[in-house]
């Protein structure tokens, strides 16, 4: 009787744990049941310093916590900057080689003047680096945040000594060789600090940037060469993030660096959230900034942020990731190639929609073309696909009409990405649209929508470039070019045999030359290429940052492999152009000029353009205020979670199976009943 209650309580003790849900679930159930937004990374960052980071995997992390002085409005469209920790947009003030102020559309400025009004309302997150106490600790120990904790105000003074950090050769500041180019004085100081840097003692503090000026506690300015309105973009970067001088006396101590504790794991921010646990080889942990200044949804009155915790859990496979998410256990996901046919369909006009399974389920979908572009370029300097004759030209236009990117998009890329006309993504200004904004050098415009010219247009480009039917006049031979790519694998080979027959359908053979990245890279850099893809995504949304890659000043084999532009291409009219559009504001005059830049480089063909990615993001019902932002990195303040929804789905997706238990249970019953009267036989059997 006793061993059979024991065995009934056992199987209830069973069945309670099986049907309590969600009885799978990874995380602590405090963590679900509070406004938790659970998402991934795949790969651990390496550095949350902002002065040094530039990877997108850790801007993620720090970008939410990080308080550069501009951000991008959320919602407006074209990319707008607004001001974060200002009270206002930065004063700018034009002035000549004499520093009188001059109009902003005078042609003798020499120098620009922003000035920076701090909020005075601004406060950090609660750290121990704000205590003197604890900037000599003696002991050992567990976690900052044991230690005593206090705040103060944000100051301008932060905003220069992060740029004077910039400065120091061994932090590798990334933009430091852009910035000393601008910024006046900065070139400098470096010089200067990178030296005294290596003695004890030495204090950034006590050297001073002559275009970098403290004009109050809330106040400073930078100075910077010649007109850049680009600038302003930089600063919505986190390299512009304040960093208190506090953090560095704090972290600067033998017994948290044997911890690996410092600023390049444990980030001290103004943000929306801070960090409390960071293991890069499982999870990291942000949650909401009880200090983080009123600030409130655009055209709302809600204020930031949402979310009370961010939980990031390494995730370094796809199909694990994909499946958690089906689970309701990640607020959001991509779409890999593994779930895309399951996910999306595509209509025949060629939208994606997501698939009845999906929608039943209360996944939504956005999509958004990213500030980015994919090309397939020309090296300029080489005597066959390069150079600027009529012949030339037409054959690199022949070549470019070949590449069916429609098709490179449908096959390879389940039809995310749209092809480029031009330089210039969409929602970039100077990206044109319609009858307007097609390369008119490869296709047509017919019925409102662009065609790609016909083959047998661009064969006779070929023949009038000198290789009718893809054999030359001059020798009789077959022309043949080479593709220099690092794509090598069993993967690739689909994507080089299509590659391969987009020249054959002009009767050229194409070599493909594969190679690692570095030996890739070195080749491009050297000029020692003729035919290969590369890509750019957008560093800010101006045309500038897109048209600069075909800037002839920036030839990469002229500028000794530091410049950008790869193609080595080079037109004076461009270049002259350029040269104007760089300083000038957005506005008639200048996309005028934007547009014959376009053309000329139409019509020179240094590209095949290729094409403008598109990304995906799959969101749960319960996941609200998701709103594609290429731009924006602190976008994690806006989202917000309706916990009661998501505890529901994740219940209803994750109930046990548990008849097969049932079955068990009953076999296992039954087997016992046997035994026992088997046993209760055979004993009586002994007594007879």
């Amino acid at each position: 009787m006793k061993n059979g209650l024991i065995y009934l309580i056992s199987i209830s003790i069973i069945l309670n744990f099986l049907s309590a849900s969600p009885w799978n679930s990874p995380y602590k159930k405090e963590d679900i049941e509070k406004k938790t937004l659970f998402t991934s990374f795949s790969s651990p960052p390496k550095h949350l310093d902002p002065v040094v980071s530039y990877s997108s995997n850790e801007w993620v992390i720090i970008s939410q916590i990080y308080e550069p002085p501009l951000q991008y409005n959320y919602i407006k469209r074209p990319y707008t900057l607004e001001p974060l920790t200002l009270k206002s947009m930065p004063e700018i003030i034009y002035l000549d080689k004499n520093r009188d102020i001059v109009d902003k559309n005078s042609s003798n400025i020499a120098y620009t003047k922003y000035i920076f009004r701090l909020r005075d309302d601004i406060l950090y997150q609660n750290h121990p680096a704000f205590l003197k106490e604890n900037w000599q600790l003696k002991g050992e120990i567990d976690s900052i945040y044991d230690l005593n904790l206090s705040t103060r105000k944000l100051k301008a003074s932060d905003y220069i000594y992060a740029i004077k950090r910039m400065a120091v050769r061994k932090n590798n500041s990334p933009i430091l060789d852009i910035m000393k180019d601008y910024i006046i004085g900065l070139d400098e100081y470096s010089k200067m600090v990178s030296k005294l840097s290596k003695k004890d003692g030495f204090d950034l503090r006590d050297y001073n940037i002559s275009g970098v000026e403290l004009i109050d506690d809330f106040s400073f300015s930078i100075t910077i060469n010649g007109k850049y309105p680009q600038f302003l973009y930089w600063l919505s970067m986190n390299f512009f993030a304040p960093i208190p001088y506090e953090a560095e006396k704090f972290y600067n101590q033998k017994v948290l660096k044997r911890k690996n504790i410092t600023l390049n794991t444990y980030p001290i921010g103004t943000g929306a959230f801070y960090m409390v646990e960071n293991n890069p080889n499982q999870k990291m942990v942000l949650l909401k900034n009880q200090n983080y200044h009123i600030e409130y949804y655009p055209n709302t009155k809600e204020r930031l942020p949402f979310l009370e915790q961010i939980i990031f859990s390494l995730e370094k496979e796809s199909i694990p990731l994909w499946n958690k998410f089906l689970q309701g256990y990640y607020d959001s996901s991509g779409v890999n190639s593994e779930a895309f046919d399951q996910t999306i369909n595509i209509s025949a006009n060629g939208n994606m929609e997501l698939s009845e399974d999906m929608k039943k389920r209360g996944i939504r979908l956005k999509s958004s073309i990213a500030p980015s572009i994919y090309y397939m370029a020309f090296n300029m300097l080489d005597p066959t696909v390069g150079g600027y004759s009529k012949e030339a030209k037409k054959l690199r236009q022949a070549i470019s009409i070949a590449q069916n990117e429609e098709e490179y998009i449908s096959i390879f890329l389940n039809g995310r990405g749209v092809v480029a006309q031009s330089p210039i993504p969409p929602e970039i200004f100077g990206h044109l649209e319609g009858k307007e904004g097609i390369d008119p050098f490869v296709y047509d415009y017919i019925n409102g929508k662009a065609v790609r010219k016909p083959i047998e247009y661009a064969k006779k480009l070929l023949a009038e470039a000198g290789y009718p039917n893809g054999v030359s006049k001059k020798t009789g031979k077959r022309l043949v070019l080479y593709y220099d790519t690092t794509s090598s694998g069993v993967d690739d080979r689909a994507l080089l045999d299509w590659r391969r027959k987009q020249f054959k359908k002009l009767g050229i053979d194409l070599i493909i030359r594969a190679t690692d990245y570095n030996r890739f890279q070195e080749k491009v850099r050297l000029g020692k290429v003729q035919i290969f893809s590369w890509g750019w995504n957008a560093d800010y949304p101006d045309p500038e940052n897109f048209l600069f890659l075909l800037y002839g000043k920036n030839g990469v084999v002229k500028t000794d492999g530091a410049g950008v532009n790869s193609a080595n291409y080079e037109n004076r009219e461009y270049d002259r152009l350029f040269e104007e559009i760089r300083v000038m504001e957005n506005g008639k005059e200048r996309l005028e000029k934007i547009k014959k830049m376009v053309r000329i480089v139409q019509e020179d063909a240094p590209w095949v353009f290729g094409i403008h990615p598109k990304s995906l993001i799959l969101y749960h019902s319960w996941v609200k205020n998701v709103i594609p932002n290429a731009m924006a990195n602190n976008v994690l303040k806006y989202r917000d979670i309706n916990v009661t929804d998501r505890i529901k789905k994740q219940e209803e997706w994750n109930r046990p199976v548990i008849y097969p238990l049932f079955i068990g249970l009953g076999a296992i019953t039954l087997l016992v009943f046997l035994l026992v009267l088997y046993y209760k036989k055979r004993e009586s059997y002994k007594i007879k």
